[in-house]
């Protein structure tokens, strides 16, 4: 299917990024008049070289000393007013309940990404914390186990509550972000099970957008952890993108700690921790800040919400006495996070995920900022659409509002099929969101092709900015700063990698962005080129907005 598509619903009780492919550059692009563009971009460049100075792009919380961060210039998150968060995530707020809809559930919601290499243990993971916490049946299991026998994939029985397509069951690996949602007695999270795969990093991204928390999902399996730690596997590629893409705390579970190559063994449990802990450092992850590790068995449910050292848990295993009760669970740890506070006055931005038919178009998303209402006028950019919102649904039931951190469906009226689409942002109509081809970015240069080590002015690549793929250019090289010195160098002619450079940058098409300061998570961007990352970025300001 096209991508941005409408598609029937999902009959499940999870729901999918169906739309998720990998964009494909076309290599077509604007053909400018030579002189007025001659005569544009000068001004530009003298406009810009007078403001560079005076651009504020060390804002935001700084990295410890310790920590040398390749992406700390664009991970940054700016500290959150700690009297707020009590207030949005315990109180119920007023709202538009005349008409008998009820408001949300008070209960602080975290969005949680499950990511790691190919076969850790995810989707089963995920899986099994369905199970535990009664979301799936025991009929509903024995189903599973059956299909799975059937496939010769007995141990795959779990993924299956997740992998729900015929692709995902036959291949054995996820190829969408699934989600579904559960609830603790202080919490209500969304799973989002992100693959694992190289070639699905691009859903991968999808998923990691969304999120607040990642649960870093590793193998302790003898050479599985290795495969996935060492160049050409997914751990680092995808601890990095969390990082970047706004994911603000961690949670390292070292998976499979039942395998018979392991058997609870704490010395293989130290040994793959202490290979990651100077890894994680770099991206900006630090035990006693926004990192956790943890030993569990996604398959058996060992310390997922009983722990493994509880005599009376049937998954008790005197082997695994080193991680005493003293020590948290996942649950534990999910329990502990609190999320981040954001602005549900400020400008309303959804951006879409997904959209499908049921009785009207139905589009779903995050809201990053403000607040939407059931009845409320709202503008589709970049579109410029007007629409009704019908209903704002969590699954099934419906609300009266839904606030900053909650992932939705809204039904809304009055727009056609190709009115929306994936990188659309559904905004307030008095508030709507800058829409551009041209743009000012920081960007941290990490890991060129090593055919093409070098990016100069009119280098081609792939932009992935919240949920929008688009084919970009960087235009021209402003100015680059040496991460040991501090130096600053302006109009370098080339850059490579560990290089931080701010950058004219292009896209292909109008899209929906935001400065970083603005908006975070419409401000923040990764560059691939050929199937692989490169770069992250982060907004510094938007030029020709419409």
């Amino acid at each position: 299917m096209a991508d941005g598509g409408i598609n029937h619903a999902p009959k499940s009780t999870f729901t999918f990024n169906v739309n998720a492919a990998e964009f494909t550059p076309s290599g077509s692009w604007y053909n400018y008049d030579q002189q007025e563009e001659k005569e544009k971009e000068q001004e530009m460049e003298k406009e810009v070289t007078e403001k560079l100075e005076t651009l504020n792009v060390n804002e935001g919380e700084p990295a410890p000393e310790e920590t040398e961060a390749v992406i700390a210039e664009v991970a940054e998150e700016k500290p959150a007013p700690p009297t707020e968060a009590k207030e949005l995530s315990t109180k119920k707020k007023g709202g538009p309940t005349d008409s008998g809809v009820p408001p949300p559930d008070p209960r602080q919601h975290l969005n949680i990404v499950f990511i790691g290499h190919i076969d850790a243990g995810k989707s089963t993971t995920c899986g099994n914390i369905l199970y535990l916490t009664g979301y799936v049946d025991e009929r509903t299991i024995e189903k599973y186990e059956r299909e799975a026998k059937d496939r010769n994939r007995e141990s795959w029985f779990l993924a299956f509550i997740m992998d729900t397509n015929e692709e995902e069951r036959q291949k054995g690996k996820t190829v969408e972000v699934g989600q579904a949602r559960i609830e603790t007695a202080n919490k209500r999270f969304t799973i989002l099970d992100a693959p694992g795969h190289k070639n699905y990093v691009p859903n991968m991204i999808s998923g990691a957008t969304q999120a607040d928390c990642g649960v870093l999902i590793l193998s302790a399996r003898k050479g599985e952890f290795e495969t996935g730690f060492d160049r050409g596997g997914q751990t680092r590629e995808h601890t990095l993108l969390a990082k970047t893409l706004g994911v603000s705390h961690l949670i390292v579970a070292v998976n499979k700690m039942d395998d018979h190559t392991c058997d609870w063994s704490e010395a293989r449990y130290n040994e793959v921790v202490q290979k990651l802990r100077p890894f994680l450092k770099t991206c900006g992850f630090v035990e006693g800040r926004n990192l956790n590790f943890l030993p569990i068995s996604g398959l058996v449910g060992q310390n997922l919400m009983h722990h493994v050292s509880d005599p009376s848990y049937k998954g008790y295993c005197p082997k695994a006495s080193w991680y005493p009760q003293t020590m948290p669970t996942l649950f534990q740890l999910l329990d502990g996070i609190d999320t981040a506070v954001f602005d549900d006055k400020a400008a309303l931005r959804i951006p879409v995920t997904g959209a499908y038919r049921d009785n009207g178009v139905i589009c779903m998303g995050k809201v990053e900022s403000g607040t939407v209402t059931s009845g409320q006028t709202c503008i589709v950019m970049p579109h410029k659409v007007k629409v009704k919102v019908q209903n704002v649904l969590f699954d099934e039931e419906e609300f009266a509002y839904a606030k900053p951190g909650e992932n939705i469906r809204l039904r809304i009226v009055g727009l056609d099929e190709d009115q929306i689409s994936k990188g659309a942002i559904v905004c307030d109509v008095d508030r709507p969101c800058p829409v551009v081809t041209e743009f000012i970015a920081m960007v941290q240069i990490i890991d060129l092709l090593e055919h093409r080590p070098l990016i100069t002015s009119g280098y081609f690549c792939v932009m992935h900015a919240h949920s929008v793929v688009v084919e970009m250019q960087f235009h021209k090289l402003l100015e680059t700063t040496d991460k040991v010195t501090k130096k600053k160098k302006l109009n370098p002619t080339f850059v490579k990698n560990n290089t931080l450079v701010t950058a004219h940058l292009k896209v292909s098409s109008p899209i929906c962005l935001e400065v970083f300061d603005t908006c975070q998570q419409l401000g923040r961007f990764t560059v691939r080129d050929e199937d692989k990352t490169i770069a992250v970025g982060k907004v510094l300001k938007l030029l020709n907005t419409e």
